[in-house]
């Protein structure tokens, strides 16, 4: 049976992740699979794989083919590097000890490169944050003046109406003294 290593789609419209599957190369996309190796979720930033090393090295290890995608993936993953690594150990161009250190270094530099990536992702989410937030402020402010001098202007009328109405009245009583002399 010819096994294939590929991608079993699952999510909904315009958010799919996907399984990473062992399947019968002549079975359907999403149908019977043998074993699922992994999980591949392209919606993040990096894309985040969830990967069981050893289960995909024993499924390379006895023929099976990973389809495009799934070889990108697993390469991104160290897979193939350590398939390449070993198949060196089995014809004797290094020890095993040489092709674990060799493995080691190539995952430390792949981490910190994915953890440059992550930083600069969270710092340009903390400057858009900032810059929306002295927007924010800004707006504010301009609403709190307008709201002030909105104020102002309103009991600038009020008291202009009470001193007019303490006017009017103040002549009213000088009205009413000078019939109440006559």
């Amino acid at each position: 049976m010819a096994t294939k290593i590929r991608l079993a789609r699952h999510g909904h419209k315009d958010y799919a992740y996907y399984h990473i599957v062992v399947a019968d190369s002549r079975s359907p996309r999403d149908g019977k699979f043998i074993e699922r190796i992994g999980s591949y979720n392209p919606n993040l930033n990096p894309a985040m794989v969830d990967l069981n090393f050893d289960r995909a090295m024993y499924w390379i290890g006895v023929g099976a083919q990973p389809t495009d995608t799934v070889r990108n993936i697993l390469s991104g993953e160290g897979v193939m590097l350590m398939k390449h690594l070993r198949g060196g150990v089995a014809k004797g161009a290094f020890t095993e000890e040489e092709a674990q250190r060799r493995f080691a270094a190539w995952k430390a530099e792949k981490d910190a490169k994915n953890g440059k990536i992550s930083q600069n992702e969270a710092d340009k989410k903390r400057e858009a944050e900032k810059k929306l937030h002295a927007q924010e402020v800004e707006a504010n402010k301009a609403k709190a003046e307008a709201v002030a001098a909105k104020r102002k202007a309103a009991s600038e009328a009020l008291a202009a109406a009470a001193q007019e109405a303490a006017q009017e009245a103040a002549e009213a009583e000088k009205a009413d003294n000078n019939e109440a002399e006559a």
